[in-house]
């Protein structure tokens, strides 16, 4: 939008709320700053990097109150354009930085314009040897190396939509990115790489059977701000995944086919609305860990220049940040300012976006204080389990942090789920075949009651996960023994080492058909446990139909086919994806796979069985100390051991990561019941899972073979 600066009319304006709001009669600007000594904010007449502009300086006995600036412009509209300069102290050595020839966001901007002009180099700060560094800086080079803040107009037809907020025990989780579901050439969609794009595949999401979909970050970030190149082709790799965020009310501008200023925010609002049409949840990938300023050493275009000392935390030594994120900086999370910022932000997320729940990229950082320690019941964490807008809304932590911190199973803040890395990496070592590893399977598949019982939590607070963004997916894990990053740039340094994979056979991609056979069968194998599994499972995007990224387990910068879903794998892999498909619609139809509780192996109807049994191949108790690689269970599906409104199915349920096959005996079925073969990875499609109308009833009913590296789900139907 054009501004005649000669019309504009400045009033004292509010402190509240911060950021930018539309008034009635045109915008109020309210920034925090503690520490600043003034204040200028700047308005473009256009989103173009060489419009003229107007420098608005903020009366300190006027247009602040408390440690607020504020300001309201009159007939200002939506869509229009603005930076602050903010000037204060430059004391490194006493946690202060400011410098009135940086250009600085507003942290509660909602959109930025094209981050394409973002030069980090331009804006990077100060040398720590050096204090005079950069504070002759030229405004004029800032000003055009620099995306700017968008005004927006938070009207949207909602058409009546409200966030779904499906209890956790009912969801089935699918995580992947924006741009990434849709760039390939293959993915058959008008606007790739978009929200838009999205929407487009919501038929193949109903067809799949997904409650929820968890997206990679898309706050805004800048994608140029690394330096790595691809040393096979020259190019330059780019900040693909997007933990880096550099506005965290802003949606990411080039995920939008809208280019308008601000058309980002009506396209992601969109794309909510029609996936909750189609009844899917949107949860968000969320990081308060750290943000894109990096070390002291990093750009300046916001926390820093607005106040250091208050918004990171800071080493004994002031000059230097800690670093619990692994990213050059710490959010200092439990400061009362920055508590109330995350606090906005969340429920801008809900409120405005209408979005389901956050994933919180190690969460454990939220649970330091403002020295790094962890605390035991952290301010910040029970606040946003505590609060009356996100009561219903899904909140999963990242249990861990890159400062040492793990507390996967004692998270703290009351309703808290984790991602457990616990049923990742025992599910996958039983597969491969480990010893000793049968009776953590026992205990992933019950929930693990290990990590959650003893602070009250329920099964469902585990989201249970094979495969995630980072690390290998599905079809790398039974494809390679090791990492290969190579492309990354970092001379395959990057990237975890312990993968718990295993290539079988031959190290990447193979035609030879035994080999994929195992292979394929191992992953149902995986699929099959985690939607038996008590817990909320997700899905890695592109694991159903077995997408591959070439070994790599850090496709952090890999914005290209190796991390794009190549869709033609859907036809080329249609019998696996038959299976995943159908394995999800069996768990979300079976409520003893969701039930609220832990097992208690005790009788709970007066039936004679317990809610779970466990045997070993002969049919007796096992020896804990010394199982070998097969387990079974019974589960007993009446509605009062699974606490639903009527009784399910009993369950017989066989596992072998032995190569051999084994004979199982089978426990008998209730009076008047028989056992019908479900599900059997062993056996080729179609028989390896079963319509329920089509259920095999089994020839013998004392003995059943399970294949070498496969696993059989037998259902009670009456006779």
């Amino acid at each position: 939008m054009a501004m005649d600066f000669r019309h504009l009319i400045i009033d004292q304006g509010k402190a509240l709320p911060l950021g930018a709001a539309l008034t009635e009669s045109g915008v109020n600007f309210a920034l925090f700053s503690r520490h600043a000594t003034a204040v200028t904010l700047i308005i473009f007449e256009s989103a173009e990097q060489d419009s003229p502009r107007h420098d608005i300086r903020l009366d300190k006995h006027k247009n602040k109150t408390g440690d607020i600036w504020h300001c309201h412009i009159r007939d200002l509209r939506a869509g229009a354009i603005y930076l602050y300069r903010v000037d204060g102290p430059y004391a490194p050595e006493k946690g202060q930085r400011f410098n009135v020839n940086k250009t600085l966001l507003d942290p509660y901007a909602k959109a930025l314009t094209d981050l394409n002009i973002w030069d980090f180099k331009t804006c990077l700060g100060y040398d720590p040897d050096d204090d005079s560094a950069d504070l002759s800086y030229s405004n004029e080079d800032d000003i055009n190396a620099h995306p700017r803040c968008i005004v927006v107009d938070d009207a949207f037809d909602w058409q009546g939509d409200t966030p779904l907020n499906y209890p956790l025990r009912f969801s089935v989780l699918y995580e992947t990115h924006v741009r990434g579901l849709t760039a390939h050439p293959q993915s058959g969609v008008e606007h790739p790489g978009t929200y838009r794009g999205v929407i487009e595949k919501i038929p193949f999401f109903k067809d799949l059977g997904i409650t929820s979909l968890e997206f990679l970050p898309i706050q805004e970030f800048n994608e140029r701000e690394l330096f790595n190149i691809n040393p096979r082709t020259g190019e330059k790799l780019v900040n693909y995944w997007g933990y880096s965020t550099a506005a965290f009310f802003a949606p990411k501008g080039s995920y939008s086919s809208d280019q308008s200023p601000g058309g980002q925010v009506w396209e992601f609002k969109e794309m909510v609305r029609e996936l909750h049409k189609a009844g899917l949840e949107v949860i968000l990938d969320i990081v308060f860990n750290h943000t894109a300023e990096g070390s002291e050493r990093g750009p300046t275009f916001s926390f820093r220049g607005l106040d250091n000392a208050i918004y990171y935390m800071l080493d004994e030594n002031m000059r230097y940040y800690k670093n619990y994120s692994g990213c050059g900086n710490t959010l200092n999370c439990n400061h009362p300012v920055v508590r109330s910022f995350i606090l906005d932000c969340l429920r801008y997320w809900v409120m405005e976006m209408h979005v389901d729940g956050f994933r919180f990229d190690l969460g454990s950082i939220l649970g330091r204080d403002q020295h790094g320690k962890l605390m035991e019941n952290p301010p910040v964490l029970e606040r946003i389990a505590e609060d009356p807008v996100l009561s219903s809304t899904k909140i999963i932590a990242e249990a861990w942090d890159a400062g040492g911190a793990y507390q996967v199973g004692w998270f703290p803040g009351g309703r808290w789920a984790e991602w457990n890395d616990r049923f990742r990496d025992d599910i996958r070592q039983y597969w491969r075949g480990d010893s000793k590893q049968t009776r953590h399977l026992a205990t992933r598949l019950s929930g693990s009651s290990d990590l959650y019982l003893r602070d009250g939590r329920k099964p469902f607070h585990s989201i249970n996960f094979i495969t995630s963004h980072d690390g290998f997916t599905l079809k790398d894990m039974v494809s390679y023994n090791g990492k290969h990053n190579d492309e990354n740039g970092e001379d395959n340094r990057d990237g975890g080492n312990n993968n718990c994979s295993a290539n079988n056979g031959i190290e990447g991609y193979s035609v030879n058909p035994a080999i994929e056979g195992v292979r394929t069968r191992v992953m149902k194998n995986f699929i099959a446990t985690m939607m038996v599994s008590l817990g909320t499972p997700m899905i890695l995007g592109g694991d159903e139909f077995g997408r591959t990224q070439g070994g790599n387990n850090n496709a952090y910068c890999q914005d290209n086919e190796t991390s794009w879903y190549d869709w033609s794998l859907l036809e080329k892999n249609a019998s696996y994806y038959r299976f995943v498909k159908m394995m999800i619609a069996f768990r979300l139809r079976h409520p003893g796979f969701m039930r609220p509780e832990f097992y208690t192996g005790r009788d709970g109807n007066y039936n004679a069985i317990p809610d779970i049994s466990w045997f070993d191949e002969e049919g007796e108790t096992p020896d804990w100390e010394d199982i070998g690689s097969c387990l079974a269970l019974r589960m007993d599906g009446s509605k009062a051991e699974v606490l639903a409104d009527q009784d399910d199915n009993d369950f017989f349920i066989m596992f072998n990561s032995g190569k051999k096959d084994v004979v199982f005996k089978i426990s008998e079925t209730m009076a008047e019941k028989s056992w019908i073969r479900a599900v059997d990875t062993g056996l080729p499609s179609p028989d390896d899972i079963i319509e329920p109308s089509a259920g095999k009833l089994l020839s013998s009913t004392e003995t059943y073979t399970v294949k070498g590296r496969s696993m059989v789900i037998l259902v009670s139907e009456k006779s």
